[in-house]
């Protein structure tokens, strides 16, 4: 088969990949894409280090089961957990992870405080404590934990009152004022940007990977000579483990389409 022809795998633990697939379709139009979403068992931020190890290589067993071409872990705390075992596994496979965008905050920040938003496991995992390590003497960071916040989005809420008021609980207890910029470390978490704008106001800077991951699998798929060069628009299949309609609806919703 030709493989400029095969279709792009994304996997998340639940709808937040698609946020990192939003930035994939603007950059990469022609490409066919087949996004599987494990929100049966989501979230996978709570969970212990192995579960979501085995988790993330049973999702991936789905994708190959569509003999895709490269693999997205469009999922902070799967990259976190799993992303080597699973390069070393499929040493073949181009596969893309995810991290917090910490650099392109710390050269923004100036004066003002870095703001890490994250799941527990992604902020307690040795990846991400490495690269926190790196610009740590360079800027005031914190982490965030925001546990429960991933609930919400997998039902489709990104805006309103009652996810406003936990946002504004889990903030009480940084200083608003000295925030420079906030790091979303969760691909569910710019679904709420525009409830953090209504929070800490337009002057804060939001910033999340998925423009870089997007940009990193188009420079794979360079590399390895396997973008599609067809003239229309690729096709977009949104699976997920819960096999509800429901769940289809709120991914196409927030994709868009």
């Amino acid at each position: 088969m030709d493989i400029t022809r095969m279709p792009i795998g994304f996997f998340d633990s639940g709808v937040g990949g698609l946020s990192v697939l939003k930035e994939a379709i603007k950059i990469l139009p022609n490409e066919d894409f087949i996004y599987y979403g494990d929100s049966k068992n989501a979230p996978y931020g709570t969970k212990k280090v192995d579960e979501v190890k085995k988790l993330t290589f049973d999702a991936v067993k789905v994708l190959l089961g569509y003999n895709v071409k490269a693999i997205v872990v469009a999922c902070n705390t799967a990259t976190s957990a799993a992303i080597e075992d699973l390069r070393n596994t499929y040493k073949d496979m181009p596969i893309i992870g995810i991290e917090p965008a910490l650099k392109p905050a710390v050269e923004l920040s100036g004066e003002g405080k870095i703001v890490i938003m994250a799941t527990n496991m992604t902020l307690a995992e040795k990846k991400f404590n490495k690269l926190m390590s790196k610009y740590k003497d360079k800027c005031d960071i914190v982490s965030l934990p925001c546990t429960g916040l991933v609930e919400y989005i997998e039902k489709g809420i990104v805006e309103g009152e009652k996810l406003k008021e936990f946002l504004v609980e889990k903030l009480s207890i940084l200083d608003k004022d000295k925030i420079a910029s906030v790091v979303l470390g969760c691909t569910h978490y710019p679904f709420i940007k525009k409830e953090l704008y209504s929070i800490l106001g337009d002057e804060v800077v939001i910033i999340d990977g998925s423009f870089g991951t997007a940009n990193q699998l188009k420079r794979k798929l360079i590399k390895s000579n396997s973008i599609n060069k067809k003239n229309k628009k690729g096709k977009i299949t949104i699976l997920n483990s819960l096999k509800d309609d429901e769940i289809i609806k709120i991914s196409k919703k927030l994709l868009c389409i």
